[in-house]
């Protein structure tokens, strides 16, 4: 695909990998309309890249209705949307049992029915264009670790239906990918790795894991992927060979985890006691926290 004067829209483009993506979309010569919640940072964003090739609209995924408006907001501007890159994500750390339900549910809400919805409202424009459909799922939609519960069912539920619409698509002539990404350097990341619950967990990963990859390496496999139309498409390199390994990689951390109870008994009880759910951003979770942004005023789920 050659992205010049192509039309790209993309959700959670405040910050992180949808930020990263519209700048080099944008490099690329394509028009980009970002998506997000922080109205600020995505005005910030589109002016840096200037000209007449990049708009913002202000959206929380969870409302299909402001989805939609957003790309009829987008094709007004550019004339049709051919590639649409679901990206927005939150993560709130906590276990399953123990933390407040809006913030799992918030989860879930953002990182699964927020792709669908996102999908739902692009779809339109992609049969027309035949263009593509790029969803962001994890490696976390194949192993799935403790105190990130509903991050790790939502990005398994996107690759779920990302492979359901794939199929569906494919006589439209509408190409459908799922991005795998380990962790990478972004507020999200940096922001989770930094919670009391999670610190003691990150520690014993090995270090090819822990150690957040450069965003660009991820921003280069988006941009291929956009390019060639790819099923799928991954990011630090080691992701890619565990993605046909995924029945082996599960039973392992469980084992893992089993050998030192006393370590996921403190991990769970730091997660119960250390009052760490309280410190989160209602609608951003961990991310928020980044970048000394603690103080920022948090606003009502609803």
């Amino acid at each position: 695909m050659d992205l010049r004067g192509k039309t790209v829209f993309i959700t959670g483009a405040a910050r992180g990998i949808g930020a990263a993506t519209a700048e080099r979309m944008h490099a690329r010569g394509a028009n980009v309309a970002l998506v997000g919640l922080e109205p600020e940072r995505l005005q910030a964003n589109a002016e840096l890249l200037g000209g007449e090739r990049a708009t913002w609209f202000e959206v929380d995924v969870t409302e299909l209705g402001a989805l939609e408006d957003a790309v009829r907001g987008a094709v007004e501007r550019f004339g049709g949307i051919d590639v649409a890159v679901a990206n927005a994500g939150i993560a709130f750390t906590g276990t399953l049992s123990s933390a407040p339900v809006e913030q799992v549910e918030r989860t879930l809400a953002v990182n699964l029915l927020g792709v669908w919805r996102t999908d739902r409202a692009v779809l339109g424009e992609l049969r027309r264009s035949r263009g593509y459909l790029l969803n962001i799922a994890s490696l976390a939609a194949i192993t799935h670790a403790p105190m990130m519960g509903p991050y790790t069912s939502a990005k398994a539920g996107v690759e779920a239906l990302t492979d359901a619409l794939r199929l569906e698509l494919a006589p439209l002539g509408v190409g459908v990918g799922c991005a795998y990404f380990g962790f990478l350097d972004t507020d999200l990341v940096k922001a989770s790795f930094a919670q009391p619950s999670t610190e003691a967990m990150t520690q014993q990963m090995p270090g090819f894991m822990r150690n957040p990859a450069p965003l660009e390496k991820a921003i280069d496999a988006v941009e291929r992927g956009i390019r060639k139309r790819s099923a799928r498409l991954f990011s630090p390199r080691w992701v890619g060979a565990m993605l046909p390994l995924r029945g082996l990689l599960q039973p392992l951390i469980e084992r893992q985890g089993l050998r030192d109870l006393e370590t996921l008994r403190e991990n769970v009880r730091i997660a119960e006691t250390s009052g760490e759910s309280e410190t989160m951003d209602p609608l951003l979770g961990v991310a928020a926290n980044a970048l000394g942004e603690t103080e920022r005023t948090p606003t009502p789920l609803g």
